[in-house]
């Protein structure tokens, strides 16, 4: 009996030891009582907050059963993500701000207006607090438990939900935290482990940071590309926020940050006035951390310049957006070089700032909302001095692409006219239907300048991540801005959000001799795999032609007859029609073969083979860039592409491929055999593509020639024989290209640049990778111009080194062809302009003439 007592109590040690029971109050602040009738997170799940990952959908159920439970708090599902999680908003305010929610959203609107009568000192501060846009930085989703619930239950802040109203969205990314919390959950031991080689704390690739695509979600709420981002900006430009609280994690040797960042490194068009503001915010944070003890910094690393970013977004909006990063466990418990970093202490601290930034916006409440209603005053006193009135772009042969600009414009509350009649304005034509006017005379006059403008000059040369997207150049789109006599002048109508992308139609009828439509529309791939697909003869012209009717064909125009298939003349016209209304092209018929130029049974048109992708991933290989792949191909022309491991490629037999992927990234571990394999495939007639390292690979086993500079950066200065040390960060940080926007010249007779109108391109360049030009000028269908930087930040030595280097090399091996990009041509999704380059590779790599090549 003794011997028993004492194994339980050995039992009940060990157990207390090595899984210790985290306590409520371990989260909670001191002097604060709560309303029994809010249930608590154990209540409902089962575990404390920090005992395990909370899953999403844990997270959801919680969110619900508090809303059920409180009358402070409501909840919205605001859409649902890739993978169809609902993506939520709580709003946790005083049962009277409830009753007028829509009175109090009205009234904040006019703190856009400058002429409008509001009554600032009244009305409520909105709080907009953000978790885990990054699905792997776990801390932050969990401690929106706790938020919620403190907010819901604790009765010494009753008063204060009268001032003050609370924006929750617990998960920024939920498929990303899903996929994190299953990882480290099924990883979890017994005992806790902290060994950084630990498999729970190593997550397998493409590892839970991203969206469903591999997307980092903290670089689109600019471009808007995805469902998560365009539902939560939504709510943003619902609500107007004061402020924006965005919680992260960084490396487990870290302690913890908040903004503001590096004085210098904010973006010229936010106000210094939003820096103090975030200063003195700080400062809350501060006296807060230090009641806890916890280590903490600020005003370095960190930057506020691309406005893409959840904490920067706001800040050209009159809001006052704060970045947290808490270093991280990861898993359950991760060794540092400060100590054990347990995941309830990260919760912790993130928690606890959100504590601090309530508190802040309670006694700054007055002074934000007359910030925020001075920012839009100073705004249109700048509009009204600007000498430009307005922006104008267009494309006169691509409706899709022009769209698509046009509806990420109109995601944030800025007001897009359609041009109604054509004008020509400097030489430069814009087309009635294809081209929009954005005036600079309307409440985000800030927002946007920072899309249309251009900078090449800074305060600093260090970024935290871009230096430019200037929209227009992302989409390679004629643009301009236009004085008032101009914009006087055009004949516009006003859009909004339900802005559709426009239909295309079959131009004649059933019967005709062939079909054909121009490449240069933006879904014209995937009217052309859309044929393909159903068996119809799909050809590209590598000349240009003129029917009877007189219209005429460019060069990578394409031409479709049934072929071999059986359908009736009526099927076939029918599923012209189907492709013609989805893609956006024109689709005309052709009554004869005996066309001006060359006849339509040419020789110069190639045959064209239905694309079978294979991409490589997993490994080395860059998630994000695989991810943009996928989602361009699955996502706008819904193209199949096979996600094919590395560690399966030699095991593999890829001759079902003629399309094979290498995104960026490291193929070391296909050794000498893979390589061979995939030399013989491609010297076989297989097309294929690789970009930025792997090209470095691929000249290393003799798949192509691709060759590149040596960087400068090694170049020793040397009648410098010592330098300050402390000047050694900035100094190798100037010399990172982190991303801009250079002017490059494409060969549009080459199959490349079929679909392009003008040889003149900009591209989006991150990373110091300068590619020699081949020997053979054919091998270069696009190379960077004499004066390459057109907007952004570049250091003057690579900037030198990227004058006349190529952008893009063909090589040929045997039957095959390989085509080498340095440049990403479809960066975060929003890089529209480049994207036909990568599809003219996929469809038309083929039937690149192997002399030019050699």
């Amino acid at each position: 009996m003794i011997l028993k007592r004492s194994l339980f109590l050995l039992f009940s040690f060990i157990t207390s030891v090595s899984f210790a029971q985290i306590d409520l109050q371990y989260h909670l602040p001191e002097n604060h009582t709560y309303n029994p009738d809010i249930p608590t997170p154990k209540e409902v799940l089962g575990f404390e907050v920090g005992e395990w990952h909370a899953s999403y959908d844990q997270v959801v159920m919680y969110m619900k059963t508090l809303a059920a439970a409180s009358d402070r708090v409501t909840i919205q599902e605001i859409g649902r993500t890739y993978e169809q999680r609902p993506q939520l908003t709580l709003t946790i305010t005083s049962p009277s701000n409830h009753n007028q929610i829509d009175e109090i959203k009205a009234e904040r609107k006019k703190l856009r207006q400058p002429n409008a009568a509001v009554n600032i000192k009244d009305m409520p501060i909105v709080v907009y607090a953000g978790y885990s846009v990054h699905g792997n930085e776990p801390s932050a989703v969990n401690a929106s438990l706790l938020a919620a619930y403190h907010f819901a239950a604790a009765n010494e802040i009753e008063s204060d939900l009268e001032d003050v109203i609370i924006l929750i969205d617990p998960a920024l990314n939920p498929d990303g935290v899903n996929r994190f919390a299953s990882w480290v959950n099924s990883h979890k031991s017994y005992v806790p482990n902290g060994d950084p080689v630990n498999r729970e704390l190593n997550e397998p690739w493409p590892r839970g940071r991203t969206n469903h695509y591999w997307f980092d979600l903290n670089r689109d709420w600019l471009p808007v590309q995805h469902p998560e981002s365009r539902n939560r900006v939504a709510v943003i430009q619902d609500w107007l926020p004061n402020i924006q609280l965005d919680f992260h994690e960084m490396g487990t040797n870290s302690t913890f940050f908040f903004q503001p960042g590096v004085p210098a490194r904010n973006h010229p068009l936010t106000p210094k006035k939003n820096f103090e503001l975030t200063e003195k915010i700080g400062q809350y944070h501060a006296k807060y951390l230090d009641n806890i003890g916890s280590l903490y910094y600020s005003q370095e690393n960190f930057d506020d310049f691309y406005y893409g970013k959840g904490s920067t977004y706001p800040d050209v909006q009159g809001s006052i957006g704060i970045l947290f990063e808490q270093a991280s466990s990861r898993g359950h418990l991760q060794e540092s070089i400060y100590g054990p970093v347990r995941f309830e202490f990260t919760i912790k601290n993130q928690f606890t700032t959100t504590l601090s930034s309530f508190e802040a916006a309670t006694e700054m409440r007055v002074e934000m909302n007359q910030y925020l209603r001075d920012f839009y005053t100073e705004a249109k006193s700048e509009s009204d001095s600007d000498t430009n009135k307005a922006y104008i772009f267009g494309a006169k042969e691509d409706g899709g692409k022009i769209f698509h600009l046009a509806d990420i414009i109109l995601q944030h509350d800025i007001d897009v006219f359609s041009l109604k009649e054509d004008i020509t304005v400097n030489g430069m034509e814009f087309k009635k239907d294809k081209a929009y006017i954005v005036p600079l005379n309307q409440p985000q006059y800030r927002l946007v300048k920072g899309i249309f403008e251009t900078r090449t000059s800074f305060a600093d040369s260090l970024f935290y991540d871009v230096s430019a997207w200037t929209l227009p150049m992302a989409f390679n789109v004629e643009h301009m801005a236009l004085s008032s006599r101009i914009l006087n002048l055009a004949s516009v109508e006003q859009v909004d959000k339900s802005l559709k992308l426009p239909k295309g139609q079959v131009i004649g009828g059933a019967g005709a001799y062939a079909y054909a439509f121009e490449w240069t529309e933006y879904y014209a791939p995937k009217a052309a795999y859309e044929l393909m697909d159903k068996g119809y003869l799909v050809r590209v012209s590598h000349a240009e032609m003129e029917t009877e009717g007189e219209v005429k064909f460019k060069r990578g125009s394409i031409f479709i007859s049934k072929g071999l298939s059986k359908v009736s003349d009526q099927e076939f016209y029918n599923d012209l029609q189907a492709a013609a209304k989805t893609s956006g092209v024109e689709i005309y018929a052709i009554s004869s073969g005996y066309t001006k130029g060359v006849n339509v049974g040419s020789p110069s048109l190639d045959v064209l083979n239905k694309p079978s992708i294979a991409m490589l991933v997993d490994g080395g290989v860059s998630s994000s860039e695989a991810g943009e792949i996928w989602h361009l191909l699955d996502q706008r022309y819904e193209m199949p592409i096979t996600l094919m491991p590395m560690d399966r490629f030699n095991g593999t037999d890829i001759n079902r491929y003629n399309t094979i992927i290498l995104p960026n990234g490291s193929y070391y571990s296909l050794g000498k055999s893979g390589a061979e394999k995939l030399k013989g495939w491609v010297s076989a007639g297989g097309t294929l593509i690789a970009r930025g390292s792997a090209l470095n690979w691929l000249d290393q086993n003799e798949i192509g020639s691709f060759k590149f500079k040596v960087d400068s950066e090694d170049k020793k200065d040397e009648s410098t024989i010592q330098k300050p040390y402390a000047d050694y960060s900035n100094a190798t940080g100037a010399r990172v290209t982190g991303g801009a926007i250079f002017n490059v010249k494409l060969d549009i007779t080459h199959p490349l640049g079929y679909g392009y109108t003008s040889p003149d391109l900009f591209t989006f360049r991150s990373g110091n990778q300068f590619m020699q030009p081949s020997a053979n000028a054919y091998a270069n269908p696009m190379i960077y111009t004499s004066e390459p930087l057109a907007s952004g930040y570049v250091h003057l030595s690579n900037l030198e080194q990227m004058k006349d280097s190529a952008a893009i090399r063909v090589a040929t091996v045997g039957r095959g062809r390989v085509i080498g990009f340095v440049d990403n041509p479809n960066f975060r999704a929003f890089w529209f302009g480049t994207n036909k380059l990568f599809m003219n590779a996929i469809f038309f790599g083929s039937t690149i003439n192997g002399g030019t090549g050699r």
